[in-house]
């Protein structure tokens, strides 16, 4: 790719960034709003509003599957295009919603879409750049999206203070609209048509048995779904339990926003101890101080309740354990699989993801008022995890 049809670097990592952005900002900023659409349109059982987190994020794991594939054939831009087209129709459709189903339904599509913007923004990077430069890009766009999660519910909640939970679709909408018109409008089709390749379901087929051939990406794979599921349990249950449990409803965006900071700095960390210590210890560390931890929530929520501060605690150790864990696991599952990488990424991207909501879901639907659930949950996944690193990834 020729250097004239790059963007100004500080405008194309801003672009990336934001497309990144937007599947952060579809959840956090979602999460101010879960009260008022239980109050709205589950009464009868509260704890159903939780799902249309999970919805989106079942969505972008399925999406997350093909957007790949389909940008190698029909291009970069059409894919993200479409995507963002899918996104935008989900969004409307949110917010016009008026039953529980219709409204899960329209997440879910919202999800299938923000996987184009997702996946293909990478794939975008890896077209124009490569090296150091390309990992210096990926650590620019990262650390702006790594921030989105601290102000994303403070923006939600007062774009639905002041104008309703429904509002917070119309703030999805433009959020997409504008990123998608600046990346179509400035940002040229960086995948030439000689370079394309069909779209074939059959080698898709045999690239994922070829990933499952491999016992480190198999084991990697369901590890992260353990963790993934942790996360987006926590995610899910959140709201209630800064509301229901610790009554903090209106001051959830703000203590949100220091456990994402304090949470994200476990990049930095992992970035420099890594290759002292390598992937596979920062992995046993990450899942081991969780389970430690969660583990003595679990007996304190069984006694006598938890303390406001320990459930701080708890939760910034969570988002801490994810940032030690995720990264490395995906590169463990990439190793032996570089002939294969780009179709590889897609499959342990979507599995886990999928795989990873289908386990919190149901943590989210069995809160009870309390943290005790969620540590159980919690409790038992990172030692699965823990025990499928420490005897299986060697």
């Amino acid at each position: 790719m020729t250097a004239q049809k790059r963007l100004p670097l500080p405008e194309f990592v801003a672009l990336v960034a934001m497309n990144f952005a937007l599947v952060a900002f579809s959840i956090d900023a979602m999460l101010p709003a879960l009260p008022e659409i239980a109050a709205e349109i589950s009464p009868d059982n509260v704890n159903q509003a939780q799902l249309v987190v999970t919805a989106f994020l079942l969505g972008m794991g399925v999406g997350t599957l093909f957007t790949g594939p389909l940008s190698d054939t029909f291009g970069r831009k059409p894919v993200i295009f479409g995507g963002a087209l899918l996104y935008a129709v989900g969004a409307w459709l949110a917010g016009n919603a008026e039953t529980l189903e219709t409204l899960l339904a329209a997440r879910l599509l919202q999800g299938l879409g923000v996987a184009g913007p997702r996946v293909v923004a990478l794939a975008i990077i890896r077209d124009l750049y490569e090296g150091r430069r390309m990992a210096q890009i990926m650590s620019y766009a990262m650390l702006v999206f790594t921030m989105v999660p601290a102000i994303a519910p403070y923006i939600g909640a007062l774009i639905i203070d002041a104008f309703g939970w429904r509002s917070i679709f119309d703030a999805f909408l433009l959020f997409c609209l504008v990123t998608t018109a600046w990346l179509m409008i400035r940002q040229p089709e960086t995948l030439p048509v000689e370079k394309r390749r069909p779209f074939r379901p059959r080698t898709l087929w045999q690239a994922t048995k070829t990933c499952f051939s491999q016992r480190a990406f198999t084991l990697s794979v369901l590890a992260q779904g353990c963790t993934f599921g942790i996360l987006f349990g926590t995610l899910s249950s959140k709201q209630q339990i800064f509301g229901d449990t610790y009554g903090r409803a209106d001051t959830f965006p703000e203590w949100f926003a220091l456990i994402a900071i304090l949470g994200g700095s476990a990049s930095v960390l992992n970035a420099r101890l890594v290759t002292a210590l390598g992937m596979r210890r920062m992995i046993e560390m990450g899942l081991l101080g969780q389970l430690l931890i969660a583990g003595a929530v679990t007996a304190t929520a069984l006694t006598a309740g938890v303390p406001f501060a320990l459930y701080m605690i708890w939760s910034v150790s969570i988002f801490f354990m994810v940032g030690l864990v995720i990264g490395n696991l995906n590169a463990l599952a990439m190793e032996p699989l570089g002939h294969v990488a780009g179709l590889a990424a897609s499959v342990i991207g979507a599995i886990s993801t999928v795989l990873g909501v289908i386990i919190a879901a149901p943590i989210g639907l069995m809160f009870n008022g309390t943290p005790l659930p969620l540590a159980l949950a919690v409790t038992f996944l990172s030692a699965f995890a823990y025990t499928i690193v420490r005897g299986g990834l060697r």
